[in-house]
């Protein structure tokens, strides 16, 4: 009797699960490896981006441990705005706290130390990689032969680890929220499929607990509770919709952090600010901001989907920045919005022919939508049109379709071809990933790259322009300061274009203008700013000092003191006890030998620094100036009197 061949579905097993092949049998290693090796490159970078809302710039954060309570008692943007209602700007407000906790304690444990965190991102990131593999091989090992389960799950990871968009999660310190946020995702997923594989009840309550710490880290985890059932269905031939009711301690750790959500922030979504920044479906007509007709919504919408299709496939250009207009408005009248909705349909069908089939293809295309679609303002406004990391956790999806489609059409022609494939696009995306890390070093090499591709984008030239002034003051940059400051300038006029309402761009435009000396002009910039907001206390208290800078210079400088004593008033005006604006007005009015304005101005001076020698000494001098000279040795006593070296300091022999 012949000897039977074995077949693919009898291949052997490890005692461990995995298969004979020893390139499978390393295979976490190996993608544990990837992810951490394609980010090695970021762990020397400097904080950037949002870094400075969670971490540098956020009081709770700054604590330490001790600032973990904070951290959960209220919305993630408190500790940095350090005020009611400013952590709503974007509707909906934010709680998650998990991933600001963690700074926490590295703040504790390492100070300030951005290299540590990078590390621990590239760690956790290739951790991810790791249980990828682990849930993708679990996912398939009912379906196929576990050489093929493995090589598939394998490739999954590979892909994922090496895909392009994920820089602005890994290399953004702050991206860690998505990291962990996709960990404890997996997490569950992968709790629930051995649950029910091993008949082990317990474990389910693992997984809500996973699925809660998730959840704590961004709220798009919530995606999981349609992902979990889903992929039973697809991948559990004994699973019925009816025993779903397996899955409840995930429903209930779900309404469990919702309750405490709302009890911190509050149950309302809010209504979508009338601001640009904040809500990108508004425009300027005539001189106010409306929001977008509905065609104009749904358009730009559908324009955004499709751009997030074209990403996963071809991830070319990258930038941390899609706000508006960087993305245009785009209606139903658009070729390419009716090429997304042909596209988007298509995955609808696709997901409906394959439901009873149970395709993998059908269940990578319902992940990747249904992981989307809380992140796509279909279901809410987010703030902003796009955004790379949005992909970050959809792309789970589309990696498990392109190992499997690639095993699929290369590996019965030959297993060199497929590895050979996957081994190209690794590392092809792996290659651009590298490259792209550097843009990350800093929030300065970060702006001046991507403004070259969001060029349309209000918020990013505003940034970049911040970014300029920022550098060009520093000691360093002395030699090359008026041509940075000119160069912020055209990008705060840019952002003005895109944005004619954006305050902080008219603050920073004056800001500019000041420390080129142009303060006419800064003083109407500032004056703009004022006019947007009336109650803009950063605009006020520059215009105050804009004022008497430009005092200062008009007498100092110009010797026109006419034109000096008016800034100072205007100062003084916004102001009345600014100590240098009274000082600078004495001094032009004793200048100007008006004695009994510069007493005054002087005398109020003193009221505001009664300890102030060198003032004492030009009241005193005022005082001989109006011919009392028993006031004016007075002063000089009490002015040695506080500082004995004063006159020689000032160098007035006494």
């Amino acid at each position: 009797m012949a000897t039977k061949k074995p077949t693919t579905s009898t291949l052997r097993k490890t005692p461990t699960g995995d298969t004979g092949s020893p390139l499978l049998r390393y295979a976490p290693w190996l993608v544990v490896a990837l992810g951490f090796a394609l980010y090695v490159n970021t762990l020397f970078h400097d904080y950037a981006l949002d870094d400075a809302i969670v971490i540098t710039e956020n009081m709770f954060t700054q604590q330490g441990i001790s600032g973990i309570s904070g951290l959960a008692r209220y919305d993630t943007f408190y500790g940095f705005f350090k005020e009611e209602g400013k952590a709503n700007l974007v509707a909906g407000g934010r709680y998650r706290p998990l991933t600001p906790i963690t700074f926490a304690i590295e703040q504790s444990l390492f100070g300030g130390s951005p290299f540590m965190s990078h590390l621990i991102n590239a760690l956790l990131y290739g951790a991810l990689c790791a249980l990828l593999f682990f849930t993708m091989r679990l996912l398939l090992r009912e379906r196929m032969d576990p050489d093929t389960a493995a090589w598939i799950a394998l490739a999954a990871a590979g892909l994922f680890a090496a895909h392009p968009l994920h820089t602005e999660v890994v290399a953004n310190i702050k991206g860690r929220d998505e990291i962990l946020s996709l960990f404890g995702s997996l997490g569950a997923w992968w709790l629930v499929l051995r649950a029910w594989d091993t008949k082990r009840p317990a474990l389910y309550a693992g997984a809500a607990a996973s699925l809660f710490l998730a959840l704590l880290s961004k709220e798009n985890a919530i995606t999981f509770l349609a992902v979990i059932p889903v992929s039973l269905w697809f991948f559990r031939k004994s699973w019925t919709p009816a025993k779903g009711i397996a899955l409840w301690p995930l429903a209930l750790a779900t309404i469990g952090f919702l309750f405490i959500r709302g009890s911190v922030i509050g149950w309302s979504t809010g209504q979508p600010p009338l601001e640009m920044l904040n809500n990108p479906f508004v425009k300027l007509v005539g001189n106010q901001y409306v929001y977008f007709s509905g065609a104009e919504r749904w358009g730009t919408i559908l324009f955004t989907l499709l751009l997030y299709l074209k990403l996963l496939v071809w991830p070319v250009p990258l930038t941390h920045d899609y706000y508006p207009r960087h993305i245009a408005i785009h209606d139903l009248s658009d070729p390419l919005v009716w090429l997304s909705i042909l596209l988007h349909v298509g995955l609808v069908i696709l997901i409906i022919r394959g439901w009873r089939s149970r395709s993998l293809t059908a269940f990578a295309a319902f992940f990747y939508l249904a992981t989307l679609s809380i992140v796509s303002n279909i279901v809410f406004p987010v703030g902003t049109n796009m955004s790379e990391r949005f992909l970050f956790m959809p792309s789970v999806g589309f990696a498990l379709w392109l190992g499997w489609l690639i095993h699929k059409r290369l590996q019965a022609r030959s297993a060199a071809l497929s590895w050979g494939v996957l081994a190209v696009v690794v590392l092809l995306w792996g290659a651009q990933t590298i490259a792209r890390n550097p843009v990350w070093k800093d929030n300065y090499t970060l702006f001046t790259t991507d403004v070259q591709t969001s060029v349309n984008s209000a918020k990013l030239q505003n940034a970049t322009g911040g970014e300029l002034i920022a550098q060009a003051i520093l000691p360093a940059n002395e030699a090359r300061r008026e041509a940075m400051i000119r160069e912020a300038i055209t990008h705060l006029t840019r952002a003005m274009e895109i944005h004619p309402g954006y305050k902080n761009a008219c603050l920073l435009l004056g800001n500019a203008y000041n420390y080129l000396k142009e303060y006419p002009v800064s003083i109407q910039w500032y004056q703009q700013a004022l006019s947007l907001d009336p109650g803009y206390r950063e605009a006020t208290n520059n215009l105050q000092i804009t004022y008497r800078e430009a005092g200062r210079y008009m007498g100092e400088v110009k010797n026109d003191l006419p034109a000096s004593i008016d800034y100072l008033q205007k100062a003084l005006a916004l102001d009345p006890n600014d100590f240098e604006s009274n000082r600078l007005m004495g001094i032009a009015y004793g200048i100007g030998r008006q004695s009994e304005e510069a007493i005054r101005y002087f005398t109020r001076a003193l009221e505001i620094k009664p300890d102030n020698a060198e003032l004492m000494v030009y009241l005193g001098n005022t005082w001989f100036n109006a011919g009392d000279p028993v006031k004016g040795q007075e002063w000089h006593d009490r002015a040695r009197k506080q500082d004995p070296q004063v006159f020689e300091r000032l160098g007035i022999k006494k």
